[in-house]
C-alpha cells in the first residue's frame, strides 16, 4: 500500500520556479500573436504609403491624444503593478502579490472603458474607409487581448487570496504576467502607429 502524506494548509498551485511548461507555451503563443499584430500594422503602413491614400490616412486628420496618451500611461502603470506583484511573491509577500494583481486588473478595465469611449467619438466607422477598418480591427483585436489579460489577472488574484502561491511555487504568476506585459508592449506599437506616425509625416 502506498503511504499517503498529509500536507498542512492549502495545496500550492503550479510548478516550482518560473520556467514551467506553461511558460514556454505562453512564449510560443506570444510569438504567434506578435506575428498577427505585425501583419495588421504592416497593412496600415502599406496602405498609408499608397499615393491615392493621403486624404484618408488618417481619416479626419491625426487622431487626438486627449484620451490615447493618458490611456497609454494607465496601461504602463498596470504593467508596473503586475511587476510589483511578481516581486512580492518572490519575496514571500502574499498581500503585495494580491494587491499588485488586483490593481493591474482594475487599471486594465479602466483602459478598456476609455478605449470604448474613444471609439464612440471617432468621426469614421468600421466600413467608412480602409483607415477606419484598420483602426477598429487593430484596436479591437488589442482590446480583446486586454480583456483576456484582465480575466487572467483576476483569476490569479483570486488564487492569491486563497493562499495557493508561495515563494517556491509561483509559475502561474510569471506566466500570466508575461502575457500582460506582452499586451502592454503591443499597445505601444499600436499607439506609435496610429497616433504618432501621422504627426511625423
Amino acid at each position: 500500500m502506498p503511504e499517503h502524506v498529509a500536507t498542512p494548509g492549502p495545496m500550492a498551485v503550479g510548478a516550482i520556479g518560473t520556467r514551467a511548461s506553461g511558460w514556454w507555451a505562453m512564449i510560443f503563443m506570444i510569438f504567434t500573436e506578435a506575428a498577427l499584430f505585425g501583419y495588421l500594422l504592416f497593412s496600415y503602413f502599406y496602405l498609408a504609403a499608397q499615393p491615392h491614400m493621403p486624404d484618408t490616412f488618417p481619416q479626419g486628420g491625426s487622431p487626438s491624444l486627449r484620451l490615447a496618451l493618458p490611456n497609454t500611461g494607465i496601461l504602463l502603470l498596470s504593467s508596473a503593478a503586475v511587476a510589483w506583484a511578481q516581486f512580492g511573491i518572490e519575496r514571500d509577500r502574499p498581500v503585495q502579490l494580491a494587491l499588485g494583481l488586483g490593481f493591474g486588473a482594475v487599471l486594465g478595465m479602466l483602459f478598456l472603458g476609455i478605449q470604448v469611449f474613444e471609439w464612440w467619438g471617432q468621426p469614421f466607422t468600421l466600413s467608412s474607409s480602409s483607415y477606419g477598418s484598420l483602426y477598429f480591427t487593430v484596436t479591437g483585436f488589442h482590446m480583446a487581448h486586454v480583456l483576456a489579460g484582465v480575466i487572467i489577472l483576476w483569476a490569479l488574484c483570486a488564487w492569491s487570496l486563497l493562499g495557493l502561491f508561495n515563494r517556491v511555487r509561483y509559475a502561474h504568476i510569471h506566466i500570466g504576467a508575461l502575457y500582460w506585459h506582452f499586451v502592454d508592449a503591443v499597445w505601444l506599437a499600436v499607439f506609435f502607429t496610429f497616433y504618432v506616425t501621422p504627426r511625423l509625416s
